[in-house]
């Protein structure tokens, strides 16, 4: 279980990371554009990671810590990113997000997580139960989820421009994967 806490750990530092060199300084015919009607842009999605990183994770985990499954975690605001982003450029974002990423990782390793704490059951509102270790796993999952996203919503701006490889493109076939909370 350590192994496993370690390994997570090792993937969700790396985030900032990895958008930050793919997003930082592109133009924002690329940062700024959607998929269409009720889709976000890469910009929202850096957004919505901060707002997960300062209402979400590191909250529950301290939720399961203190109360177990007592009490059930607060709603997710899946529009609440807009209070985050609202006069700041991307590049401001990714720093935020880089800080907040750093220091919720920072909290986590220093609770010094036991075997026993990642079994400990927490109460998600729509799910239920669920483990310390399950609700790690999903942080992790929850990111590359939106590497995944953001790759989908580049792709789309030049889903014509390709013309006929589109076929062969399994990045310009994908409509998302996520079902409604």
């Amino acid at each position: 279980m350590q192994d496993q806490l370690e390994n997570t750990l090792a993937l969700l530092e790396r985030t900032p990371a990895t958008l930050n060199s793919l997003l930082r300084g592109l133009p924002e015919v690329w940062t700024m554009r959607n998929e269409g009607e009720n889709s976000w842009s890469a910009y929202s999605v850096v957004a919505h990671l901060i707002h997960t990183e300062d209402d979400d994770w590191t909250a529950r985990i301290r939720l399961i810590l203190r109360l177990g499954d007592t009490q059930a975690f607060a709603p997710f605001d899946r529009e609440g990113h807009a209070r985050y982003s609202a006069g700041k450029s991307l590049g401001e974002l990714l720093d935020e997000f880089a800080k907040l990423r750093a220091q919720n990782l920072e909290e986590v390793r220093g609770i010094k997580l036991s075997p026993e704490d990642l079994t400990r059951k927490g109460r998600h509102p729509a799910l239920g139960s669920v483990t310390l270790s399950q609700l790690l796993a999903a942080w992790t999952a929850h990111d590359l989820t939106h590497l995944h996203q953001i790759s989908r919503i580049l792709a789309y701006q030049i889903r014509e421009a390709v013309g006929p490889w589109k076929k062969f493109l399994g990045v310009l076939q994908c409509a998302g994967h996520s079902e409604p909370a």
